[in-house]
């Protein structure tokens, strides 16, 4: 007997250690409730990567006065996160599937809270811009192997549809969460808090990665054992779509200041064009793909890609007039105007948590993405009607607009996340999950440009006919402003359009088999 006690006991501790590890159940039948520990952890690695697109720019003036910086070059605390995180999503999607999803999160996590360590304590632009690198060097690997990690643990529909639900709220959310933060941090501790706050959150992140599922073919599991081997990189694929994707958000950055028809624009344009055509070519012909041609064939998940990118190039034109009327014409501190904001935030989480997260399992995606698309078109309409004299704006204009756009915003990038990793295989998980991202990030940025754009053009012709003292230049930038929310209107009818027609009225799970 005392024999079988001890056969028993390692078995009994092998089964409480796989339910840690893959959230399944403990050796007694019932539920582990650490099976939830590993989405505390994923879930605050993507408030970290969404907040920290935001949470300097309010920052900007206070870090230019410290650190001596041009206004030229003061655009760069920005623009050096966003590159490498845009132009690194695929190949940091391609060394997480190598290297294992876990493993890969690790690194990357530990590396974006020195990167944002160091910029807190920079000196001068050079550490403050080559530390804002680094944290989208890390981000463009954390972003894939985290939806992968968070896709590999829950598989049960319903505790699926929870965990993508808080996944969704954190993507949707971290943006205005990131101003708030940014406003507060400077205005009450210092700009340099903007980037220490990432260490607190990232060692809170790791006291549950223990619980986080462990790489299959490592240690005991079952698999190859294959570790990184530099072979199973596709080099042409990885220079090409680098060069490429960092070509293109670079190009699009600098239209907004310098406008379309600038030479430097124009050249960046074209080249991102030329190299990701190449990049396409030489896909289709190699034997390992970086991006293999099957994970963006998929009928759903190709939808999620697709709807996705146009969401968030009707919906960062949106973000920049909130900030701009809150403080240039409702004359709102950075603080102030932060609040403000979290409307739009407030709605997104009631979106993400308690619509989309409890209806994944029970509708179609596209019972979830069309009328969440068609909320958000009606937000931006709202927001259309505002003009530089408008009465009773938090309460006629502001507050519905942004419940309506956040409602959306939860339901459909929860929906579009979940499917966006439907039916990959292990090894193509961290390329799909990157896909995706990159698709947003390429959203948001043409977005940015062509709403800008848009925007300049209407004000420009408004000034034309009504002068050019302080108040026409304010009522001209609001005019121009509705304008461009205007076309993020037609371009979000344009994604719900996409998605019925593209998705089948079939329920989440049977979607994501179909295909």
């Amino acid at each position: 007997m005392r024999q079988q006690d001890q056969k028993q006991g390692p078995e009994g501790e092998r089964a409480e250690e796989t339910a840690a590890e893959t959230g399944a159940e403990t050796a007694g039948g019932a539920p582990d409730p650490r099976r939830w520990w590993p989405l505390m952890v994923i879930a605050l690695a993507q408030l970290m990567i969404v907040l920290d697109g935001t949470i300097v720019n309010i920052a900007l003036p206070s870090m230019q006065s410290e650190l001596g910086m041009s206004d030229g070059d003061r655009q760069w605390a920005i623009i050096a996160y966003v590159l490498p995180f845009g132009g690194l999503l695929l190949l940091g999607g391609r060394i997480s599937g190598l290297v294992g999803h876990r493993r890969t999160f690790l690194i990357s996590l530990i590396g974006f809270a020195a990167a944002s360590a160091l910029g807190g304590a920079a000196n001068g632009t050079g550490v403050l811009f080559g530390a804002r690198a680094l944290q989208g060097v890390f981000a463009a690997a954390m972003a894939p192997a985290a939806l992968s990690l968070l896709t590999l643990t829950f598989t049960d529909p319903k505790e699926r549809g929870k965990a993508f639900g808080v996944y969704g709220a954190m993507g949707a959310a971290g943006s205005g969460v990131g101003l708030l933060a940014g406003g507060v941090l400077t205005e009450f501790l210092d700009w340099r808090w903007c980037l220490w706050v990432n260490v607190p959150i990232a060692a809170v992140a790791l006291l549950g990665l223990p619980y986080v599922r462990r790489d299959e073919g490592t240690g005991n599991r079952r698999g190859s054992g294959a570790g990184f081997d530099i072979r199973g990189l596709d080099i042409p694929g990885v220079l090409l779509s680098v060069s490429g994707l960092t070509a293109l958000v670079y190009g699009l950055s600098q239209a907004e200041s310098r406008g379309w028809d600038d030479p430097l624009v124009l050249v960046l344009l074209f080249a991102s064009v030329a190299l990701l055509v190449m990049f396409g070519s030489v896909e289709a012909r190699v034997r390992q793909p970086l991006l293999p041609v099957r994970v963006l064939r998929h009928r759903a998940r190709g939808a999620a890609f697709l709807v996705s990118a146009l969401m968030l190039a009707a919906l960062f034109g949106c973000f920049l007039f909130l900030s701009y009327y809150a403080q240039t014409v409702l004359g709102y501190s950075p603080v102030e105007a932060g609040l403000t904001i979290m409307v739009l935030v407030v709605g997104s989480l009631i979106g993400s948590m308690l619509i989309a997260g409890r209806l994944l399992s029970r509708v179609s995606i596209r019972a979830l993405m069309v009328p969440g698309l068609l909320a958000m078109a009606a937000g931006l309409l709202i927001l259309s009607f505002l003009e530089a004299d408008s009465e009773h704006v938090l309460a006629l204009y502001l507050t519905p607009a942004q419940l309506l756009i956040g409602l959306g915003l939860g339901v459909v990038l929860t929906a579009a996340t979940s499917l966006a990793t439907a039916e990959v295989s292990y090894a193509d998980m961290g390329t799909a999950s990157a896909a995706f991202n990159a698709g947003q990030q390429v959203g948001g940025a043409v977005g940015t440009a062509l709403f800008n754009t848009v925007a300049t053009t209407a004000t420009a012709a408004y000034l034309r006919t009504h002068g050019s003292g302080p108040d026409a230049v304010t009522a001209g930038t609001v005019d121009g402003f509705g304008v461009g929310l205007l076309v993020a209107m037609g371009i979000m009818l344009l994604a719900a359009v996409v998605a019925t027609v593209l998705l089948r009225p079939r329920r989440t799970t049977e979607v994501a088999a179909a295909g």
